[in-house]
């Protein structure tokens, strides 16, 4: 059978980013939902959201294993297509237990199809000859901008929440059969690395992940904390509410369409310094002006710093000699992903002991982190 091209293997990854980027935005629209539904205090919140991360990160450690055992192209398409199943069920829970059980469900099959569709974006680059992981990336941010989009099209439509999730589910489900022709097979790997190289790959997967994870930290509180801040701190209108992750998203797309054009010019580590100083600046320009149009710019300028970490992050870790390129992604993924599952949580620990605005200077901590760190854990890669 003849192997796809290049260029149409590019798109059908990509379409993959963007259907996990449209579901995580979707989903998201309606955090508030959740909390008014269930009257959950920001501490009760930032704990049900737990459950998506922390189903996560339990079966990272597995998904390596049943990704190689199918293919990344298998498991990127069965994945999203549960994730169009269980989006539909979120809402429909009779209550709270029910709800963290879902999500824990939710979090494991989301960290199923990023590992894949991230080890499908590495064969892509392998098969270009050339950096294209940011762009792809990029659709994942598109697809967030059109979650985000599409839920403030819903509210200002007044129609139910759950006609809402149908209509997401529907359209990931279709994207993802759309891709699967395109998506290439797995390149095969021996086992001819000795013990000591990859002891020594692990060590530089630990580096990058640490990264990863504080990285993950901006991103998670984006996720799970923009409506609510944009809501209730500053007074934003139900059409305005989704405009702070919607902004976000949109910034993170513009970074990563042009991260490859980026990262050739400035180099890896000064690219993440660059986009740490970014974060910092928006989560400062967030807080000290919390009115709806700076709030917004400044997440836009927090989706603009982080475009390009995991990106680059995920290009380095691939590189990592000693380890394939799909096994040394999972176990980036399983660290980074801790960020997503401790991050928000410890934001809304302290937003209910000194309120979310103060709360939020975690992500310019964590972006600053990252900015010091960069040359250190980048420099053992193959892509450094």
């Amino acid at each position: 059978m003849k192997s796809p091209s290049p260029r149409a293997s590019r798109v059908a990854t990509s379409l993959l980013f963007f259907c996990n980027g449209f579901v995580f935005a979707s989903w998201g629209a309606h955090i508030p939902t959740i909390k008014d539904k269930f009257q959950l205090s920001e501490g009760a919140l930032s704990l049900t959201m737990l459950a998506m991360a922390f189903g996560a990160v339990l079966a990272m450690g597995r998904i390596g294993r049943l990704s190689a055992a199918l293919g990344s192209a298998r498991t990127s398409v069965w994945s999203g297509l549960l994730l169009a199943l269980g989006v539909l069920l979120i809402l429909l829970m009779p209550n709270l237990p029910a709800l963290i059980v879902v999500l824990l469900l939710f979090g494991a099959v989301m960290a199923a199809l990023d590992v894949a569709m991230n080890a499908q974006a590495a064969i892509v680059e392998s098969a270009y000859g050339r950096a294209v992981m940011s762009s792809m990336h990029g659709l994942f941010s598109l697809g967030g901008f059109a979650g985000a989009a599409l839920g403030a099209l819903w509210r200002a439509t007044e129609a139910s929440a759950q006609s809402h999730m149908l209509c997401v589910g529907l359209i990931t489900a279709a994207c993802c059969l759309a891709a699967r022709p395109a998506l290439r097979a797995d390149p095969t790997h021996e086992e001819h690395a000795s013990a000591q190289a990859k002891g020594q790959a692990k060590r530089q997967l630990l580096q990058l992940g640490i990264l990863a994870f504080l990285g993950l930290i901006a991103e998670g509180a984006m996720y799970d904390w923009s409506t609510v801040y944009m809501r209730d701190y500053t007074q934003a209108s139900l059409a305005w509410i989704n405009a702070g992750y919607a902004a976000f998203s949109l910034g993170m797309a513009g970074g990563r369409f042009t991260g490859d054009a980026i990262r050739a010019r400035l180099g890896n580590v000064r690219t993440l310094r660059w986009s740490a100083a970014l974060c910092a600046a928006g989560i400062a320009l967030s807080l000290l002006w919390p009115a709806p149009i700076p709030a917004a710019l400044g997440f836009g300028l927090i989706g603009l710093g982080t475009s390009n970490m995991m990106p680059v992050l995920f290009a380095a870790a691939a590189n990592v000699p000693g380890m394939a390129a799909s096994e040394a992604i999972a176990d980036m993924a399983r660290i980074a992903y801790l960020g997503l599952l401790f991050g928000p949580v410890l934001i809304g620990a302290l937003a209910q002991l000194l309120g979310l605005p103060l709360a939020l200077i975690l992500i310019g901590l964590s972006a600053a982190m990252v900015g010091l760190r960069a040359r250190a854990a980048l420099s053992g890669s193959a892509e450094h």
